[in-house]
């Protein structure tokens, strides 16, 4: 019989252990080894099964081993010295407080967060990027405050079945039995959220609160009494359901997630954000929600925008235009008819998302759009991925140059604590003196070839174990009675050189490329030798059934009696898996369509524990690969078709891992040490471990968008907000202006025959209609000159006004400086210029010399 509802009942635990229920409630021990440890020595095998959860632990185990601890001096002991160093590290200043002028607090909104396996409110890289994001902005003190939904089923559970086809289930999570608590009123009353919709109805939410370290992550849930059936499923599962659905989230997300803010504002007394970051589109509608607060304060919907924007980051991840969420125009103009944005007009809104470009669809609202017309800054998440987006959303930007583009880049990182294996920060801690593996120096003879190699052994061994756990309970679960095959006991071996590959599995991530050539893998595989062993993962989005086919294709072969032992499958990846996983590869394998792979940080925490990795150039492989810190596998872009593609690509990998990678691995010295391979292991650690780090990454935000964004957001604000009116109707009057705008003629001179060293003067006539010469910039483009008089290279230089006589263009002069031989051009360009413009680019206006 099974139960018609399912709850938790939390334990009482006794007062002498009150320490641990305070470590338990703080994430913090979802990356920080000590506590980690603590929870594992109440029960190390509970511990395992409930997926290193505590609040889970705690209620699951024996009363009397709880009372055995309650008169543990030692155990008592060890816990209170925790918590002294958890409030510690709550109240002591970080890297931020010392910032000068820095935000007061910044708002992060995200889909989904990926903290710890034993919240499933992830599916893939962009909520673990979320979840390391937070993470390293609570260790460097920034004043982040996440925002999020709770989904009940969270992401699927995923299984394999006998055809090899994967098969999704959707355990329901019991909130009660998570580490968090519910945001209430001061009278004790859940606080409530609510949205209005078509034909009179309202949505209801309430908030959740997860405290992550220092940062507080607020998390929306649909699913209470206020609501009707179909409104509390809301909530239900990550990217689940249909268009309206998926639309429904979203709105509570933006708009609901800010008034979610700023109720616990008003209820705990913190500051406001200054600052909003969108990661994503999914959470665009951030922006219509604050435009609303400011129309209530008198502005029009234009100088509310200019408010909003210059307040606001907009994140994109993805390099396809498939992958950006796009709603029906009719669902939109239905959904914002209604009171759910007072003083919004509904044409305003249906502008911000509109493909009002020439390879547009003008039946759909595009919600990565709408966040690059709210935000004032906006990134990609690798330099590569800065240039494909440029070149993707150009568009909106249609008279620049695709450098010009306002899209700029912070390539992502990883949180070091959660993914360095501990094994790896014990050798830093003894040998090095720091639990900090990216500030060890891992060149010192301190840790000598013979630690480091044992350690990447016994690494690799754990893996091995796991991997055989999983496959064992993997054949157990879907054979329910039967014995799992003796040689599932046996499969990889803990001293064959081990190549991962694991990542969500969309078709253009090419999860089957290594089976191109079966008979070649199956050589590699099956070396007498140099045998290699593969242990792969991911899962499907449960509509793909391309992405279901590929997995399938891929269990079958891995399910042939000469190869079986040397590749694996492991079914439900997730963090738990990922953290032995990735220290157990001695080679990290990725092979995406260039470049189709907007970053890809699952090489990175791999690298982070002296794996190599093995990859097409694209993400952050593209600006990090060196030549020592794995290989990179040529990309074939002049290829006739996908598959020739395929095969080029393919032949290349196989070459490496034979003719490179596996001599390398086994060549020994008379110690039986690889001492080449760990040299490179080595310059990984050394080189890549600051790099790949969130912390770089999360101090790139501050400094180079979260805090030019609070400034722009004071000035604009600083005197009653007539700054945002003035802005809003200055970009009218440019607008209105532009079409009468031209650069009339272009002189050069001063130089006879151009050498190194000289100075090219270049008087420009420009036509302003009824701008003044100090609204507009005027500079010079100059560089390499290629075919077709492409400039390369560029640099610029602004123009100065020279002369402005009534009726006549008014004149801008200066010089190019001719730095190099060569062949050189030069143009000139002119934009608005007003002081609370972020970029050139902002009003989308440009003239040019023809």
């Amino acid at each position: 019989m099974k139960a018609i509802r399912r709850f938790t009942v939390r334990t009482v635990l006794p007062t002498e252990l009150a320490a641990v229920g305070q470590l338990a409630a703080n994430l913090r021990w979802s990356w920080h080894e000590p506590t980690r440890r603590l929870f594992a020595s109440i029960d190390p095998v509970l511990w395992n099964e409930l997926d290193h959860d505590p609040v889970a632990l705690l209620g699951a185990v024996e009363p009397s081993r709880l009372d055995a601890l309650a008169h543990d001096g030692a155990f008592i002991a060890e816990a209170e010295r925790l918590v002294a160093d958890l409030e510690s590290y709550l109240r002591e200043p970080r890297w931020y407080q010392g910032l000068a002028d820095a935000p007061a607090r910044i708002a992060y909104f995200s889909p989904e967060f990926g903290i710890a396996s034993a919240i499933p409110q992830y599916s893939g890289g962009l909520g673990i990027l979320a979840g390391d994001h937070l993470k390293s902005a609570s260790d460097l003190g920034v004043p982040l405050i996440g925002v999020g939904l709770f989904y009940r089923a969270g992401y699927f559970r995923q299984a394999i079945d006998r055809d090899g086809w994967q098969k999704e289930s959707y355990p329901v999570l019991d909130p009660d039995g998570l580490p968090m608590q519910m945001l209430k009123e001061h009278d004790g009353t859940a606080v409530r959220i609510t949205l209005a919709l078509p034909e009179g109805r309202a949505l209801h939410a309430r908030v959740w609160k997860m405290q992550v370290g220092r940062v507080e992550l607020l998390l929306l849930d649909t699913d209470i009494p206020d609501n009707g059936d179909d409104l509390r499923g809301v909530t239900d599962r990550l990217y689940g359901g249909g268009g309206e659905h998926r639309l429904l989230q979203e709105l509570l997300l933006g708009i609901g997630g800010v008034r979610a803010v700023g109720r616990y504002v008003e209820l705990t007394g913190t500051e406001a954000p200054e600052v909003f970051h969108t990661n994503e589109g999914h959470a665009g509608f951030l922006g219509l929600e604050r435009i609303s607060d400011l129309i209530a304060e008198g502005l029009s919907f234009a100088e509310a925008l200019q408010v909003v924007r210059a307040g606001t980051l907009f994140t994109t991840h993805t390099p396809v235009p498939a992958g950006i969420d796009r709603f029906d125009i009719g669902l939109i103009e239905r959904y914002f008819s209604t009171e759910l944005l007072p003083g919004v007009d509904v044409h305003d809104v249906l502008a911000l998302g509109a493909e009002d470009y020439d390879s547009g669809d003008s039946g759909v609202f595009n919600m990565a759009v709408m966040g690059l017309r709210l935000a004032q800054r906006a990134n990609g998440v690798s330099q590569l991925h800065g240039d494909v987006s440029r070149g993707m959303f150009g568009q909106l930007w249609p008279d620049f140059d695709q450098d010009d583009v306002p899209i700029t880049s912070v390539t992502n990182g990883v949180h070091a604590p959660t993914w360095t294996d501990p094994m790896m920060m014990a050798l830093a801690k003894e040998k090095l003196g720091t639990y900090d593996t990216a500030a060890a120096d891992w060149a010192s003879d301190a840790v000598s070839d013979a630690e480091l190699w044992a350690v990447r052994r016994r690494m690799r061994e754990q893996l091995v174990q796991d991997a055989r756990q999983r496959v064992v309970a993997a054949f157990e679960e879907e054979h329910p009675g039967a014995t799992a095959p003796a040689w599932m006991h046996n499969v990889l071996d803990p001293d064959v050189l081990t190549i991962g590959f694991a990542r969500r599995v969309p078709t253009y991530k090419r999860l089957t490329l290594m089976l191109h050539d079966q008979d070649r893998l199956r050589a590699l595989l099956t070396d007498p030798e140099r045998p290699v062993q593969l242990v792969i993962a991911g899962k499907s989005h449960p509509a793909d059934d391309a992405g279901k086919a590929l997995i399938q294709r891929l269990v079958k072969f891995a399910q042939h009696p000469d190869v079986r032992e040397r590749i694996v499958f492991l079914p439900n990846y997730d963090i738990a898996m990922a953290r032995l996983l990735y220290p157990g590869t001695d080679i990290w394998l990725n092979n995406p369509l260039r470049p189709l792979e907007a970053c890809g940080t699952s090489g990175m925490k791999a690298a982070l524990n002296g794996s190599l990795n093995l990859s097409i150039l694209d993400g952050w492989w593209n600006e990090y690969y060196d030549g020592e810190n794995g290989w990179a596998i040529p990309s074939a872009d002049a290829a006739g078709d996908g598959a020739e593609r395929d095969a080029l690509e393919a032949q290349s990998m196989y070459d490496l891992v034979e003719h490179q990678i596996a001599p390398r691995f086994y060549a020994r010295d008379a110690d039986g040490l690889p001492r080449r391979w760990l040299q490179s292991i080595r310059h990984t650690l050394s080189t890549l471990s600051p790099e790949l780090s969130a912390d770089r990454m999360v101090r790139e935000y501050v400094e180079r968008l979260y805090v030019p964004a609070a400034h722009s957001r004071r000035t604009i604000t600083a005197h009653g907000l007539q700054l945002a009116r003035e802005l809003a109707a200055f970009k009218v009057r440019a607008a209105q202006q532009w079409g009468h705008v031209a650069v009339t003629h272009v002189e050069s001179g001063g130089v006879q025959s151009p050498q190194v060293g000289d100075e090219l003067k270049v008087r420009a006539h420009v036509q302003l209609a009824e701008l003044d010469p100090s609204e507009v910039l005027v500079e010079v483009v100059f560089g390499r000159a290629g075919s077709g008089d492409d400039l390369a290279e560029t640099h610029r230089r602004e123009l100065v006004l020279d002369s402005n006589e009534l009726g006549q263009p008014a004149t801008f002069v200066g010089t190019v400086p001719l730095e190099r031989s060569g062949s050189w051009g030069y143009n000139v360009q002119v934009t608005p210029r007003h002081a609370l413009l972020a970029n050139r680019a902002e009003t989308g206006l440009v003239a040019v010399a023809h």
